[in-house]
């Protein structure tokens, strides 16, 4: 793949399930070598985009190209650049780590030397060569996933699709996933990443793609992205519940591009703010005179939530309760935004 191709562009790519658009004129270019995160909420469209890249479903309009090669068009072709990850482990439980992957190099047609030297190399590469005698039942979910991405790279793919790589890992498990991710990038590879986790784009991503309703609504980095919903916001978390209203109104003499946000249950008031150093000492001289207790004042960029918030209309974890249709876009733009 020549460095002025991209890994991955689709255009206008549409998917239909009934009356129901799961990509409704997608558009995306993914440069190579290069993490480039998909977010959105259930039913935006995510694993049917991965899906359909990776060649598990036709392309039924639009275009779309892997590694320069068209995926409608030659198909076998694409499966021959490309690895996937998907949200649910693809290993045996009963077989060890390295039977595992000297299976898949079998698979993969390797011969049976090279798929017992690529199974060694795999195993070395993501720390698993003292367990990989051990049968995978034995694993802790971050080793499995570990292992799982293994698997994935026995071709060494030009493209990576990792979907939703780290659902139901504990915190240590995706740190260990996120290590590993970055690893690959670094020997040139290329990784589309479906997630859920705002964190884990925000760690990963070199840009990012918020989906909704089957097509793109927003695109950037994660900081430009974030500039999207204003500049810094100041955090007052008091002592008192009783003080959130005087809190609040302290905080509105100070806000700009939004309005101030209340949380009751955290005792928080938020609010954006464009001089970030005048703002926090208004704030701490007014919350002073008022006689209002401030038990934590903080000064923080938006987070990627807050951009889900104000591009979809909902949290990232929003679950489509109408059994996996669309959602329309509520983020008053007419078109994608790009950052």
């Amino acid at each position: 793949m020549t460095e002025h191709v991209p890994a991955v562009r689709t255009e206008g790519l549409r998917r239909t399930y009934g009356d129901k658009r799961a990509l409704d004129g997608l558009d995306m270019t993914v440069p190579r070598g290069t993490v480039h995160g998909v977010l959105g909420p259930n039913g935006s469209g995510k694993t049917t985009l991965v899906r359909t890249l990776a060649t598990l479903l036709r392309v039924e309009r639009g275009r779309a190209e892997v590694a320069g090669i068209d995926v409608g068009a030659r198909p076998r072709e694409v499966r021959k650049r490309i690895g996937l990850l998907g949200q649910h482990a693809a290993v045996d439980e009963e077989l060890s780590g390295r039977q595992n992957l000297e299976m898949f190099g079998r698979l993969h047609r390797l011969g049976r030397p090279r798929a017992a030297a690529r199974a060694d190399a795999l195993l070395e590469r993501f720390g698993l060569e003292e367990t990989g005698h051990k049968a995978v039942g034995s694993y802790s979910g971050g080793m499995r996933r570990r292992l799982d991405l293994a698997a994935s790279l026995i071709v060494d793919p030009e493209v990576l699709f990792l979907d939703e790589p780290t659902t139901g890992l504990d915190p240590r498990g995706r740190t260990e996933v996120w290590n590993a991710v970055r690893s690959l990038v670094g020997g040139g590879t290329t990784v589309l990443l479906t997630t859920q986790y705002l964190e884990e784009a925000d760690q990963l991503a070199d840009r990012i793609s918020v989906l909704d309703g089957g097509r793109v609504i927003a695109e950037g980095t994660a900081d430009t992205l974030k500039a999207m919903v204003g500049g810094d916001r100041v955090d007052v978390v008091l002592r008192d519940r009783a003080g959130l209203p005087g809190a609040a109104a302290v905080l509105a003499e100070v806000a700009v591009a939004g309005t101030v946000e209340a949380d009751e249950d955290a005792r928080r008031v938020s609010a954006p703010v464009a001089d970030r150093m005048a703002a926090l000492t208004h704030v701490v001289r007014a919350l002073h005179d008022r006689g209002i207790e401030a038990e934590d004042l903080t000064v923080r960029r938006p987070t990627l939530d807050e951009v889900f918030m104000h591009l979809t209309g909902g949290p990232a974890d929003r679950v489509d309760r109408a059994g996996g249709a669309p959602h329309a876009d509520r983020s008053g733009h007419d078109g994608k935004v790009s950052a």
